[in-house]
């Protein structure tokens, strides 16, 4: 039923929604796109795997420990990858983007070696819970899903606009060395919203687990490929554009899955990307003109 498509479309498209958060988080502040996102989301999901289906913890533990280790991945790749090459004389500004891409990489090799290729099952009984309406089936997993990721738009727009740390990264993203100028600790703001976007993609990790009961070491790849063409879509830094490209983009892979061909599903986002680039170059929510001081 069409009404079925849509929720699962929904449900997709929230899960892209939060992985794009992470993205547009690190482009907001630093202007750099995170091709290491998509790992360290995937590194989240092999975490919930561990411990819900080989330790047969609780979901909420696999939540709390997919966070931490991720947050953890998310400071050695600022601390690492990032730090070194900022603001360093006669560094390119591709710099940055390689060295995510060789994060990406070498996190996608070390999953192969710790967990195996292949795909691993997430197994938890709250993933099998229904909801019976009319003869629509709900699952309550998609429900939690789309709750989650409305709850981080809001709670992420609300500390971006009314928090002085939120405060802090804005400044910190609109002018590195005027915000440095003005007290603002740039090092630690940095440090804080890499290691943020990271939890989310943590989060995300382990939603995708749940809806779809399944991880393997390549998902990372495509899933930050996606948050990329998301970004593209909603306009770079913005979270509400975030938010809105993910929705339109599961919704319309849904679409094609379930009365066009499934084969091509995964090339919906690189159109989008075209699409746009060609039509509004700035995306859906993004400003015409965004000159932005490193």
């Amino acid at each position: 039923m069409l009404l079925e498509q849509i929720i699962n479309g929904i449900t997709l498209g929230s899960i892209y929604a939060i992985v794009a958060l992470g993205f547009t988080l690190v482009f907001g502040v630093l202007g750099i796109i995170n091709m290491a996102h998509g790992e360290i989301f995937m590194i989240g999901a092999f975490i919930g795997v561990l411990v819900t289906s080989v330790l047969g913890l609780p979901l909420w533990v696999a939540f709390l420990s997919a966070v931490i280790v991720t947050a953890i991945l998310g400071y050695l790749l600022e601390k690492i990858a990032l730090r070194p090459l900022r603001g360093k004389q006669g560094v390119s500004h591709l710099a940055p983007l390689i060295s995510t891409i060789g994060v990406s990489i070498l996190l996608e090799n070390l999953s192969h070696h710790l967990f195996g290729a292949g795909n691993h099952p997430f197994r938890h009984s709250f993933a099998q819970i229904q909801i019976q309406v009319g003869s629509i089936t709900i699952y309550l997993v998609q429900i939690l899903i789309f709750a989650i990721s409305i709850t981080l738009m809001i709670v992420l727009s609300y500390w971006l606009s009314k928090t002085k740390a939120g405060k802090a990264l804005r400044a910190t993203a609109e002018n590195l060395e005027t915000a440095s100028l003005l007290g603002v600790n740039t090092k630690r703001t940095i440090t804080t919203t890499v290691i943020l976007a990271s939890a989310l993609g943590g989060i995300a990790g382990i939603l995708v687990g749940m809806a779809f009961n399944s991880v393997n070491p390549q998902m990372g790849l495509s899933m930050g490929l996606k948050g990329l063409a998301i970004i593209i879509l909603g306009g770079m830094g913005n979270v509400k554009g975030a938010m809105v490209g993910g929705l339109l983009l599961g919704l319309s892979e849904t679409m094609i899955v379930a009365y066009g061909d499934s084969g091509y599903r995964d090339a919906v986002a690189f159109v989008a990307i075209i699409f746009i680039l060609l039509i509004r170059p700035q995306g859906i929510f993004g400003k015409k003109t965004a000159e932005v001081g490193r």
